[in-house]
């Protein structure tokens, strides 16, 4: 199935069974979360005692082995329907195993040695692992010391950081001489000199502890280091990871736009009679627009996880087929989904313009989407064009 309805694999079906049955619970705090802007932690350790955080661990280092990506959008979209907050956070945690199961794969010795001891705490159900990516002022860096490195900079937007237990951080580093490389950096929230700044004010994704965490000269070895490519150069090659790592996140917004339809079709439903053609028009469109989100983004994820296993001559062609359709999807969902939560608003009514309507927090938390990397709108339209006009950028 291609509509982002069904999971591919048995382990995907366990974890859509486990969040089934967490779903109450998820719903019945969510409101009260956004309202206050606080985390669900309670909720996330009930996750935890099901193996929810290390649910894409592989089986044999203890965890569920939910290895595709189709599937972990699908586990995604669905708790997204209840709690987009939660997803958003719980989508970095899904990720970070299926990018530390390529890592021991395919990474150097000690790659490989540091992505097993990674994947290894995320089975514990202890470990909470926020990911820093956007920068706030100036990139975010290491430079080399007596022993390893020192990482300093401030990132915004990492979710769950107040209650995280490590962070995985996007650096370049300062080498004293030579070319400065793109490199992840793993560290727990307990290092001297990083700071979490517990002031998040979301318009909307209020729930997900969205805040700013700062970094002072953090002590960082380096088998805690994941050294990539040179800043700066064009690498296709790495376009499938950040496809594999990323389109699963717009699972979210497909919950959302789900979710603010089946509450406006119930809304319509419950009123009993027969509805205007004006009403019934525009419940056939927002079917006809969730249909197209479902199936452009079911596709893409299906071409995710073809490729994603499969080797190439060419890794940078690899990327390319894998990035492609992702970023295309992309642009559906963010389109349609924020299309069709409008649409649910104008079938309700005025009812759904008050804060505390299901409505208005989906219609806040739909936004978030075109913010998200890779890419967002203009980096998206820039990459989509060259690549259709054959033009080297």
């Amino acid at each position: 199935m291609s509509d982002l309805t069904e999971p591919t694999t048995p382990e995907g079906g366990l974890l859509l069974e486990i969040l089934a049955r967490h779903a109450p619970r998820v719903a019945a705090a969510a409101e009260e979360h956004d309202r206050e802007g606080t985390f669900p932690v309670g909720v996330v350790k009930e996750l935890a005692a099901d193996g929810v955080l290390g649910a894409t661990v592989p089986a044999e280092l203890g965890g569920l082995g939910v290895s595709s990506v189709h599937d972990v959008c699908l586990a995604v979209m669905r708790l997204a329907e209840v709690d987009a907050s939660l997803a958003l956070s719980l989508h970095m945690q899904l990720c970070r195993g299926l990018t530390m199961s390529y890592e021991l794969e395919h990474s150097t010795d000690a790659g490989r040695a540091l992505a097993e001891r990674i994947l290894r705490l995320m089975a514990s159900g202890e470990t909470l692992i926020s990911g820093a990516l956007k920068d706030a002022g100036p990139p975010t860096e290491l430079v080399p010391a007596s022993e390893g490195w020192l990482l300093s900079g401030r990132k915004i937007l990492v979710s769950m950081a107040p209650v995280a237990s490590h962070f995985v951080v996007s650096a370049r580093t300062r080498p004293g001489s030579g070319t400065p490389r793109a490199a992840s950096v793993f560290l727990p929230a307990r290092t001297e000199g990083l700071t979490v700044a517990e002031d998040w004010d979301g318009l909307g994704m209020r729930a997900s502890a969205s805040t700013e965490i700062r970094f002072d000269r953090c002590r960082i070895p380096d088998t805690d280091v994941f050294l990539r490519g040179p800043v700066g150069g064009r690498d296709d090659a790495a376009l499938a990871g950040q496809t594999a790592s990323s389109i699963g996140l717009l699972g979210v917004y497909a919950g959302i736009a789900q979710s603010a339809r089946d509450i406006a079709v119930a809304g319509v439903s419950g009123r009993g009679g027969t509805p205007a053609a004006a009403v019934r028009t525009l419940t056939a469109e927002i079917d006809v627009k969730l249909y197209s989100l479902r199936t452009a983004l079911g596709v893409a994820l299906i071409n995710t996880d073809r490729y994603a296993h499969r080797d190439f001559d060419d890794p940078g062609e690899r990327g390319r087929r894998m990035m492609v359709p992702f970023q295309q999807a992309k642009l559906v969902v963010n389109r349609c989904a924020a299309a069709i939560v409008e649409d649910c608003m104008t079938l309700t009514g005025g009812a759904s313009f008050v804060s505390g309507h299901p409505l208005a927090r989906r219609y806040r938390d739909v936004r978030a989407g075109w913010f998200m990397q890779p890419f967002t709108y203009a980096d998206a339209v820039d990459r989509l064009s060259a690549w259709a006009l054959g033009l080297d950028e």
